[in-house]
């Protein structure tokens, strides 16, 4: 039991480490990276949130399917959305001054599947908005579709696919984290811009003004987080092996080495 004690202090030291890096990091400016309560004109956020509201109703129907058949997940259910709030919530520097933050969505879309992250997404971003300002329940339909339904369909697609292609699953999730990151925020640029085109280029030059402060600052804050749900996800498959068998991942992609 010493030993195989021991042998945990490396990954959860190299945890610590890049947690420790994303807390104490802090930002001399700072750009929300949701948007803004009341930011988007009452058209767009209408229509973002009836783009994204069958999207989190199809999640929630998920959601209690899988509880009802395997109640015993509901703690991984709980730590998937506990990790997603914690990393999303971090406001870090990035490589322009303004400031970024993880998603955290890749490691709950792995273990339960996009439709359930949705949910649990939904829900980290409704905690934000309530409680330390961040984002907003009018724009909650925005945010919601390009971090609760756009970012975790990215995440899965790339994870099975790379999986696929290279038979690494460490590769597969690291892909997947990093894609995730990367797409929520440059949909949040699009977003913008379509809202508020530029009145020279339009949405394109809009896209591209936006894009450089979201998507573009978010690559070396997307490596990052990607290392860190591959090491959080390589001691779940060590430690949690019996919470995982119950959700088949281990048999079916196999055991993190």
């Amino acid at each position: 039991m010493k030993v195989r004690q021991w042998k945990r202090l490396p990954l959860l030291g190299a945890i610590a480490l890049l947690v420790m890096y994303m807390v104490i990091a802090s930002p001399r400016a700072a750009v929300a990276m949701h948007i803004s309560e009341g930011f988007l004109p009452v058209g767009w956020a209408l229509g973002w949130w009836l783009g994204f509201l069958p999207f989190l109703g199809w999640g929630l129907w998920s959601l209690r399917q899988q509880v009802k058949t395997q109640p015993e997940s509901t703690l991984l259910l709980a730590l998937a959305g506990a990790y997603a709030f914690v990393l999303s919530s971090l406001k870090l520097p990035s490589v322009t001054g303004s400031s970024s933050h993880p998603t955290g969505i890749a490691l709950g879309t792995v273990l339960f599947r996009p439709p359930i992250m949705t949910v649990l997404a939904t829900l980290v971003l409704l905690f934000q908005a309530l409680l330390i300002a961040h984002g907003g329940l009018t724009t909650l339909g925005a945010n919601g579709f390009s971090m609760a339904v756009v970012g975790p369909w990215v995440a899965w697609g790339c994870y099975n696919g790379i999986l696929r292609l290279t038979g690494k699953p460490a590769i597969a999730l690291f892909t997947a984290a990093f894609a995730a990151n990367v797409i929520t925020y440059a949909l949040t640029a699009w977003q913008l811009a379509l809202a508020f085109p530029d009145s020279v280029g339009g949405v394109a030059a809009a896209f591209g003004k936006f894009a450089a402060v979201f998507a573009i600052t978010q690559i070396p804050l997307a490596i990052s987080e990607g290392l860190l749900t591959v090491l959080v996800w390589n001691w779940l498959t060590t430690y949690c092996a019996a919470e995982l068998r119950t959700l088949n991942l281990l048999q079916e992609r196999g055991h993190h080495g």
